[in-house]
């Protein structure tokens, strides 16, 4: 089993900055692919950013290219997700998710497609 732990969220003020980590414990692996998806209450799960372990390639919703950064530490089995620029609608649960093979990048958006899941932690951003 793949163990999933998340954490670095809390309360942020529109503007600041804020880092999660999500560690990788048990039985893990150096390739496929790791991402971020998060919740907001009433709405639907959404694709954040992901990230190749390999190559470092990275991929990211355009809701929030250019203000969060996914970058990953292979040997610590660490990914991370910085956090610039928040803004309220950025509020969610924010959820680390794996898949040990690759993925075409139509499919990289795609939650289906990660068997491996954190617990969530909540990000709020204040105005």
């Amino acid at each position: 089993q793949v163990q999933l732990i998340e954490s670095g969220g809390g309360l942020v003020q529109a503007g600041g900055s804020l880092r999660l980590s999500c560690a990788a414990s048990g039985r893990t692996f150096s390739g496929g692919v790791m991402g971020w998806f998060r919740q907001a209450p009433g709405k639907e799960r959404e694709f954040v950013a992901a990230v190749r372990r390999f190559s470092g390639d990275t991929h990211y919703a355009d809701s929030v290219q250019g203000r969060f950064t996914i970058s990953r530490d292979n040997a610590k089995n660490t990914l991370y997700l910085q956090m610039n620029n928040p803004k309220p609608e950025d509020t969610a649960v924010y959820y680390c998710a794996a898949r040990s093979s690759s993925l075409v990048l139509s499919a990289i958006r795609d939650g289906a497609q990660y068997p491996y899941w954190g617990q969530g932690t909540q990000v709020t951003v204040s105005s």
